[in-house]
């Protein structure tokens, strides 16, 4: 099965703190995904829970063309302010494992985000990825990146 990795870094002009409180509720994480995803965290939590070794998220997605599906990850690790990782449970890829890297720099927080997928299913799946995967990826990511400018302000 094929791998794939997508790499991402985006300057956020806040604290460490912030950007770390921000980020590890999983909560936020419709406010930084497309709308036309129609994604839903449809875990049972509570305002300010944050990530820890072992949570379980679930979700609904519609990556593609509307279809509806359910998604799970586990939080696998977690270094307070440094960085956490998230792998899917069960979901639409073969293999999720989401690295998220913060690092307090001058005037912010540099936020590195490394995510390794695989979609399975061969030359379907390799295919899959070159036509329309890959790129939805780039488009969530970026989308990501503007949310995140109108949430914490661009320099």
């Amino acid at each position: 099965m094929k791998t794939y990795t997508l790499k991402r870094e985006t300057f956020i002009p806040t604290t460490l703190d912030n950007a770390w409180d921000f980020f590890t509720s999983p909560l936020n994480l419709a406010k930084i995904t497309p709308p036309d995803m129609n994604f839903v965290v449809t875990s049972d939590f509570k305002e300010g829970s944050k990530v820890y070794p072992g949570m379980i998220i679930t979700y609904k997605v519609a990556p593609l063309l509307g279809v509806k599906l359910n998604w799970m990850t586990e939080i696998t690790q977690v270094k307070e302010k440094e960085y956490f990782i998230d792998e899917q449970r069960f979901g639409p890829y073969a293999l999720w494992h989401h690295q998220h890297f913060f690092k307090q720099v001058e005037d912010g927080v540099e936020m590195r985000d490394i995510v390794n997928y695989a979609i399975g299913y061969g030359f379907i799946g390799r295919t899959a990825n070159n036509l329309i995967v890959k790129k939805k990826l780039e488009e969530v990511f970026d989308f990501r990146e503007r949310a995140i400018g109108e949430i914490f302000g661009y320099r």
